[in-house]
């Protein structure tokens, strides 16, 4: 194909023009694309789009440093001892009753049942015609970062914001967006990586000429604002996010500052951005009511991300001993006393403050193959968004288009035709710090079979990621990016703090190398799988000394 206008010749030589400045000279800051470039990836890198994402990054890419830094910092103290808690220097924010969000944006109105997937054309397409109120457009944990599923995915949003989104499968299918049976389509909210993950297809070089990775958040963010916001106001909704990962307000107050930044860069009414904050992080789960405030202007609400909230806890409270060790994961339910407390805290959190409160994902999915399975899943789920809609959630999330109107059946029960549960505050509610960290209160029990299914779904799993494909059906349950980080932060905490199964075996790290190569040879390989690579990402994340911090984070760097 012809080199595409991007930021190259003339750019690079733009840009590396040098300014002194009396002590030293400087560059222009600049990004440049190191990845290979496929059908249209012009039209998404074009020079304009990644001069505003180089200005993102000269203006926030420090701020996002340290923060990272921070966490780090926080997470030694965690493990030396020091349990989080309500921040003190930000009690008058929690007393003062008179700030409330921003809450809906246009579109955003209703939001009883959203879809979560990825953004392949195909996925995005079932997603748009699934009758579903809101589409969690996902780059992240849903999504295996490779360069084309991160270029790509912003190719799809860009066509189905024109009206322009088709796909031909390699039978010769065709996939066309039709809508729900009024031809409505659910409204976009598109999810960027978290702050910790890199772009490593794009380097930003800064002033100094010091050159990093970019950052994952800011490519993710900036592309699809940058194209899509004015197209986005003009079809009568909006640029609406879904941040993940956050563990403090310091660290919503950094999108709250991009958020404002790109508004005015662009000439977009300030307030237009709307967000919405997953809570699923232990760490942010103390500091609901800040983030909400930190983005009072830009929130729409906050959403209970329950898996990667497990993972948070594991993590953070690994090495603490059998306070914090949880049993097999199919007994960590959302029933759970930790579990009811943080739900009820964020419901009445939001509640309080006008912001919309929406719940988590069941992991249980149809199997149109198998009704007995099929009629499990929907009895799951019915119970899981009964319970949501019945403790004052807004909405809730599915993550398979058979599952909407199970969902929805539940919510419509409880909202008629009102759009929210915005006047139960639930004053009633009141969480201490110890309901949130009783993690001992789950009980059960850790088994040889809770061992094996961490095994084969972390090893699953990841052959998956690396293969490109971020949200696999493992067993009939949906897995991702999360639920694969319990599978492997449970083995490895099982191993360091030497724990028992039910059936008395002591869990260490010659035992479960054991289970884990008889997993990796029952497994039923096909050419070109990744098993072998995904082995070597187990172990290193589950096996070793070391905790990585996030299992993505290596095998990006290494695999993709």
């Amino acid at each position: 194909m012809n080199t595409p206008p991007l930021a190259t010749s003339d750019q690079v030589q733009a840009a590396s023009l040098t300014t002194n400045t009396g002590s030293f000279a400087t560059i222009e800051p600049h990004l440049e694309i190191t990845g290979d470039l496929g059908p249209r990836y012009e039209e998404i890198l074009t020079p304009e789009a990644l001069v505003f994402l180089a200005e993102l990054h000269d203006r926030f890419a420090g701020t996002r440093q340290d923060l990272l830094a921070t966490r780090l910092r926080k997470r030694v103290d965690a493990s030396n001892g020091r349990d989080p808690g309500f921040l003190t220097e930000t009690a008058h924010i929690r007393r003062d009753l008179t700030w409330t969000a921003a809450g809906a944006g246009p579109g955003l109105v209703d939001r009883r049942v959203e879809i979560t997937g990825p953004t392949d054309r195909k996925m995005a397409i079932n997603a748009l015609n699934s009758g579903a109120k809101v589409w969690l457009a996902d780059q992240e944990d849903a999504t295996s970062p490779t360069w084309a599923n991160v270029v790509e995915g912003q190719l799809t949003l860009f066509d189905q914001v024109r009206g322009q989104l088709s796909f031909t499968s390699p039978e010769g299918k065709q996939y066309a967006v039709t809508g729900d049976a009024t031809g409505a389509t659910p409204t976009i909210v598109m999810r960027p990586r978290g702050w910790q993950l890199v772009e490593k297809n794009l380097t930003f070089v800064d002033r100094a000429n010091r050159r990093t990775n970019a950052s994952g958040s800011l490519v993710d963010f900036g592309l699809y604002f940058f194209h899509n916001a004015q197209h986005l106001i003009e079809g009568g909704s909006g640029p609406y996010f879904y941040l993940p990962k956050l563990e403090s307000h310091v660290e919503a107050r950094l999108w709250d500052d991009i958020f404002s930044h790109s508004e005015d860069r662009l000439g977009i009414e300030y307030g237009t951005i709307r967000a919405t904050v997953l809570i699923e992080t232990i760490q942010a789960a103390f500091e609901m009511e800040e983030i909400l405030y930190e983005l009072r202007d830009h929130c729409a609400g906050l959403n209970a991300g329950r898996w990667d909230y497990i993972f948070s806890i594991i993590k953070t409270f690994r090495t603490r001993g059998s306070r914090f060790v949880f049993p097999d994961r199919k007994q960590i339910t959302m029933t759970v006393p930790f579990m009811r407390a943080y739900t009820e805290l964020l419901v009445s959190t939001c509640h309080r403050r006008g912001a919309y409160a929406v719940g988590g994902m069941s992991a249980f999915i149809p199997n149109r193959r198998d009704p007995e399975v099929t009629r499990r899943a929907l009895e799951a789920v019915a119970a899981d968004k009964k319970r949501e809609a019945t403790d004052g959630f807004d909405g809730t999330w599915v993550a398979h288009p058979d599952l909407i109107p199970t969902a929805q059946a539940e919510f419509d029960r409880v909202l008629g035709d009102q759009p929210n549960q915005l006047h139960r505050t639930r004053a009633e509610v009141s969480v201490t710090a110890a309901q949130l960290l009783d993690v001992e209160s789950v009980g059960g029990q850790i088994t040889e079979a809770g061992v094996h299914d961490n095994l084969t779904i972390g090893l699953r799993y990841i052959e998956s990621w690396l293969r490109g494909v971020g949200a696999a059906a493992i067993d009939n349950l949906m897995e991702d990016a999360a639920t694969a980080e319990i599978s492997r932060s449970q083995i490895w905490q099982w191993i360091h703090l030497g724990s028992i199964t039910a059936e008395g075996i002591r869990i260490d790290g010659t035992w479960v190398e054991e289970q884990l190569v008889d997993v990796y040879e029952a497994l039923e390989r096909t050419p070109g799988d990744r098993f072998d690579d995904a082995l070597e990402v187990f172990r290193a994340c589950a096996l070793e000394p070391e905790f990585p911090t996030f299992l993505t984070v290596g095998a990006y760097a290494r695999y993709l």
